[in-house]
């Protein structure tokens, strides 16, 4: 789905998203295919559904966001460095 189309069927929500389809341009990330994992009332239910799927499968590409924004607008940053465990 589009974000246009996401945003028609769930209005002033906060939502999981899966990018299906993503691509990079100008230091930011654009979703040509996106799927809603799931909707809530608030972004800490949001944000606590996402670290528990982002746990689960860290290769999944997911996003929390608000259907309130007009265009989805995710900058990419790199991280340098070393990570520890």
């Amino acid at each position: 789905m589009q974000w246009s189309e996401i945003r028609h069927h769930y209005p002033n929500e906060w939502l999981l998203i899966e990018a299906i389809e993503a691509r990079s341009e100008d230091s930011h990330r654009l979703l040509d295919d996106i799927a809603v994992v799931a909707s809530f009332p608030d972004s800490v239910a949001a944000m606590q559904r996402y670290t528990l799927l982002h746990r689960e499968a860290p290769q999944r590409e997911l996003y929390v966001c608000h259907t309130e924004r007009q265009e989805l607008e995710i900058r990419e940053r790199r991280w340098l460095g070393i990570r520890c465990a």
